[in-house]
């Protein structure tokens, strides 16, 4: 049975993982930064870099310890090479690079999109290509079509924030904490979603992408005359708004697709999840969410993201850079604003 090595460390999560090809995973470990962070209400690179350095090889010896296996003994090893904060990406890299030259076995630089774009086949076995995947976290908002590994298709991307820099954003502004994602939907359960009438970008629009920036702007004006509790829960309803609306256009343009999946870290919040879950149905569509642990950043993901390339067949040089820029879908024209990144 295949057995993979999976590192993560493109933000401020180290984790390492051990998953075989039957889905199942035999340890999984994380350190988070939360605490280091939060002074600053955001993550700082360096601090985070300086981190992974010293937690990712303890993670890796408990993570074989807890499997009961040899490093000798995996079928390869998978390592984040991108997209993400650059120093953090590169102790993954570089660590995962060093490991497979030692015991000789083969290395995979997977892509943290694909990470999340295949995690949900780890936890349901029954889903197959092609599916429709919103894929929304802290550095991406993105639709995309699924065709298979390595095959995606983008239909949508974010013209400036992604939605859960929003989330970030808008907690900072609130003076709710770090991390933000978390302790706005905490707030929000204690406001009113219809409190402040708040615009909802590009809903309704010919245009299939998404845009943040104005409804953070929006939540900035509006601070000193709302309750944190209202500015987060209309907040939060407008969000699920912009996302039901262009999720919708996509579902609309891709017939082929009979499952909708959401994955990332903004998939971990129940009410963007719970409003998915009801367009699917709506649409006739199968609906598709990791398990919560499986939505943040984690070594599962990027482990089963090397069961799956290493199945296809596909295995990179150990001279392979890391890249703080990475689209799943090279091909797709550049968009206007900060969606060239995308």
């Amino acid at each position: 049975m295949m057995l993979i090595l999976g590192l993560e460390s493109s933000c401020d999560e180290t984790a390492a993982a051990l998953v075989t090809g039957d889905r199942r995973v035999l340890a999984h470990r994380l350190a988070g930064q939360e605490a280091a962070h939060a002074p600053y209400g955001g993550v700082v690179p360096e601090i985070a870099a300086r981190a992974h350095v010293e937690a990712l090889e303890p993670l890796i010896a408990a993570a074989l310890a807890d499997a009961g296996v040899a490093l000798h003994q995996v079928d390869a090893i998978a390592a984040t090479a991108g997209p993400g904060l650059i120093g953090g990406v590169m102790v993954g890299l570089v660590t995962g690079k060093a490991l497979a030259h030692a015991v000789g076995k083969p290395l995979i630089a997977v892509n943290h999109l694909e990470g999340h774009a295949l995690s949900p086949r780890l936890s349901d076995p029954d889903l197959e290509f092609p599916y429709l995947l919103l894929l929304v976290s802290g550095g991406h908002c993105q639709l995309l079509l699924v065709e298979g590994v390595g095959r995606y298709r983008r239909l949508a991307t974010t013209i400036d924030d992604a939605a859960g820099e929003a989330f970030d954003k808008t907690a900072k502004l609130l003076g709710l904490g770090f991390p933000g994602g978390p302790a706005v939907e905490r707030a929000a359960l204690l406001g009113n979603p219809k409190a402040v009438p708040l615009p909802r970008p590009l809903k309704g629009s010919a245009e299939p992408h998404f845009s943040f920036a104005g409804l953070k702007s929006a939540v900035a004006r509006a601070k000193d005359d709302h309750s944190p509790e209202d500015l987060a829960a209309s907040f939060q309803a407008a969000v699920v708004d912009c996302l039901l609306d262009r999720t919708t256009r996509a579902l609309d343009a891709v017939p082929q697709a009979a499952t909708l999946v959401v994955a990332g870290g903004v998939a971990a919040n129940t009410a963007v999840r719970t409003a998915l879950e009801g367009l699917a149905t709506a649409h006739g569509r199968r609906f598709v969410a990791p398990p919560l642990w499986l939505c943040t950043d984690n070594a599962a993901m990027i482990a089963w993201a090397g069961v799956e390339r290493f199945a296809a067949g596909l295995t990179d040089p150990l001279d392979i850079p890391a890249r703080p820029r990475w689209p799943l879908d090279p091909s797709a024209e550049a968009v206007r604003g900060a969606g060239v990144k995308a």
